[in-house]
């Protein structure tokens, strides 16, 4: 059976979607069948494997608001092992639209539940936010992946994540647990970057990756070529990073 990971930090330009790509598509190369569900409104993770979303036929929010299979959503990928169920300008108003739905936090729980067989890892990315659409991805995820940039507000706001995880892990999901802490964009030349990191680790203790994603011109630019970073640039410093943290992660499980 897959497990579940939600990508999730209600702080935005953490490097969320960058991760949620990069590390499913590194863990498909390592040979795991690999989902991506994209339910972030913005839909780069979508954009960020190739998927025009134009052509979309289903997606997320047909699954949370609708309650269509979720095998009808699935998009199989150019990338080894790699599908994904996408997302949709539709999600912007799901939230207000989830309110009025029957057990609307285990929707999208109950949807990955009929597929999760089909894959070795399924990975969420969650939007910036800490409402109803980010509780349905934590109440299907067995754990969480945090990525934080380090800089002078990383910390803030974290608070608030982890209370919402553990009222959804109280009421919803009492597996839910973290799968890790990801440092992004990060500069060890900087001294605030060395403070930033020693508080995240009081924060988080042992939950930190031994990873770092490094600042990288390619690891940017790779999106807009709709490509994981390991198939736009394998010699790139970003790309052996996330590869390190695929590898991680499929070896603790």
């Amino acid at each position: 059976m897959g497990k579940i990971i939600a990508v999730t930090n209600q702080k935005g330009g953490v490097g969320k979607t960058t991760t949620a790509v990069n590390v499913s598509a590194g863990i498909g190369k390592l040979g795991k069948k690999c989902l991506l569900v994209d339910v972030d409104p913005q839909g780069n993770a979508t954009s960020g494997v190739g998927v025009d979303k134009r052509s979309i036929k289903f997606s997320s929010y047909n699954i949370l608001i609708e309650g269509i299979k979720a095998e009808e959503a699935v998009i199989h990928t150019e990338y080894e092992n790699l599908d994904i169920i996408p997302s949709s300008i539709e999600l912007a108003a799901a939230d207000i639209e989830l309110a009025d739905i029957e057990r609307r936090e285990a929707r999208m729980k109950n949807a990955i539940a009929l597929i999760k067989g089909n894959y070795d890892f399924i990975f969420i990315d969650c939007p910036p936010s800490l409402g109803l659409i980010t509780t349905n991805a934590l109440c299907a995820a067995d754990t969480i992946l945090v990525p934080i940039q380090p800089e002078y507000y990383a910390l803030e706001g974290l608070s608030q994540l982890m209370n919402s995880v553990r009222i959804v892990k109280r009421r919803y999901n009492s597996y839910l647990d973290i799968e890790g802490v990801l440092l992004t964009m990060y500069d060890g030349r900087l001294n605030l970057t060395q403070q930033v990191v020693q508080e995240v680790k009081k924060f988080f203790p042992r939950k930190v990756f031994p990873v770092v994603i490094p600042r990288g011109v390619r690891l940017s630019e790779a999106p807009s070529f709709g490509m994981p970073i390991m198939y736009f640039d394998k010699a790139s410093k970003g790309s052996a990073a996330y590869m390190d943290l695929a590898k991680h992660i499929v070896n603790i499980n």
